[in-house]
């Protein structure tokens, strides 16, 4: 017989260091979860990943058993990490803080795609290009996208 599903936590960790203080503490700890054993779990899995920001959604069920599944970093994260800026624009219409190329842009598309809404790498890549604008980031190049 199937577990029935009691709730669904969505949380923001960098990998390999999921500790019971907050954010995580309280959130799972709200839900009956063992919060020591997610932070084993989630550190055994990300070890490879130090210090990226790692989205991970838990699946916490009746028995206050969990699950959860890893994804990839946030489009942002991995476009800060390309422009090496710290913090996107607070007005990205006027004030631009970095710049990022169009082959940078598919890396990103390309790894982020299974996390994506989107089908085709094209239009990945357009909504990469979309959330740098956002960010105040400049995309230098010929766009290989056609809007």
């Amino acid at each position: 017989m199937a577990k029935e599903l009691s709730a669904i936590v969505k949380l923001q960790i960098k990998g390999g260091a999921a500790n019971p203080s907050p954010p995580i503490g309280p959130a799972l700890g709200a839900k009956g979860v063992n919060i020591m054993e997610f932070c084993k779990q989630f550190n055994a899995r990300t070890q490879e990943q130090p210090g990226k920001v790692l989205p991970v959604i838990i699946n916490v069920y009746n028995d206050k058993s969990f699950d959860f599944i890893i994804k990839r970093p946030p489009v942002a994260v991995q476009i800060m990490d390309f422009a090496k800026i710290k913090l996107g624009s607070a007005e990205s219409n006027r004030k631009k803080v970095g710049s990022i190329s169009w082959d940078q842009i598919r890396t990103i598309a390309q790894d982020k795609i299974v996390d994506m809404n989107c089908f085709t790498i094209e239009s990945a890549m357009s909504m990469v290009a979309g959330t740098a604008r956002s960010m105040g980031v400049s995309v230098t190049g010929d766009a290989p996208v056609k809007n």
